[in-house]
């Protein structure tokens, strides 16, 4: 009897074992989907949010080597094109991240993906065309001809046979090839070209008219030649194959002219009677 009823019992605790087993089963697997849902929840807004050009990063590639547009301030990059490029990503609703690499990497850095967008006082020319999209021009300059004090060139007439710097890359690379029988030296910042010129290296330097300004102030002795060798127009270079991304920029920039936001970045480092 005594048998019987024990094996009464450890049949009832059985059952009761199992049906709590079961029920903590269910439950942990209730958790499981809600986890898994709450996952997918989160994958469908994050490519909601990409595919209307909100969150995610926004990558700029540029030369900080070349004030007032881009230059190092401690361990920031600071300048134009670094506030217009903040200014873009605020309006796409994205964070900026600036990659600062030598002048002549940045179309292959954009072309290649590696960085959505280039900002470095880059100037529109055929050649670039032929690789990178442009935006909507958002400045205009002019390549200027730095010479010593007491030099006898006054002008890009004069600079025929001359030792020529230029930055490596540059616009101001490009056309000093077509001076007439000049030599030219090529360094990797702008300063390096002033810095020779100073040491009587070169003849005179061609580089964009804001930075030259920025050196000639902090270099006694030198001057910028009132002619300017060249005029141009600055924009933003973006990969061939990401024309929403072109798009999106030129709707920013309209709404940062539109609004007086583009005038005020510029102004911010460069006087009106400069």
């Amino acid at each position: 009897m005594k048998k019987k009823l024990l094996s009464l019992l450890l049949a009832a605790a059985c059952v009761f074992s199992m049906a709590a087993c079961g029920s903590g089963s269910d439950s942990a697997g209730d958790s499981g989907n809600a986890a898994q849902t709450s996952e997918a929840d989160d994958t469908e807004d994050a490519e909601e949010a990409e595919a209307s050009g909100e969150g995610g990063m926004l990558i700029m590639a540029t030369n900080a080597e070349f004030p007032p547009y881009e230059y190092h301030e401690g361990d920031e990059i600071v300048g134009i094109d670094a506030e217009i490029a903040a200014a873009i990503a605020e309006e796409l609703g994205m964070e900026l991240k600036i990659e600062d690499m030598a002048f002549d990497s940045i179309i292959t850095a954009v072309s290649g993906g590696k960085a959505d967008m280039g900002l470095a006082g880059m100037t529109v020319n055929p050649d670039r065309e032929k690789n990178v999209n442009f935006s909507d021009t958002y400045a205009t300059a002019a390549q200027v001809i730095i010479v010593k004090e007491g030099s006898e060139t006054a002008g890009p007439d004069d600079l025929t046979g001359k030792k020529i710097g230029v930055q490596l890359g540059t616009t101001g690379d490009i056309y000093a090839e077509d001076i007439e029988d000049a030599e030219i030296e090529r360094y990797n910042k702008g300063m390096e070209a002033v810095q020779a010129l100073l040491q009587d290296k070169i003849d005179a330097v061609v580089i964009d008219g804001e930075p030259a300004k920025v050196y000639v102030a902090e270099n006694e002795g030198l001057k910028v030649l009132d002619e300017p060798l060249t005029e141009e127009e600055y924009a933003i270079a973006i990969a061939k194959d990401n024309d929403e991304l072109l798009e999106k920029v030129n709707t920013a920039l309209t709404s940062l002219k539109d609004s007086g936001k583009l005038d005020e970045i510029v102004a911010k480092y460069i006087s009106a009677d400069e």
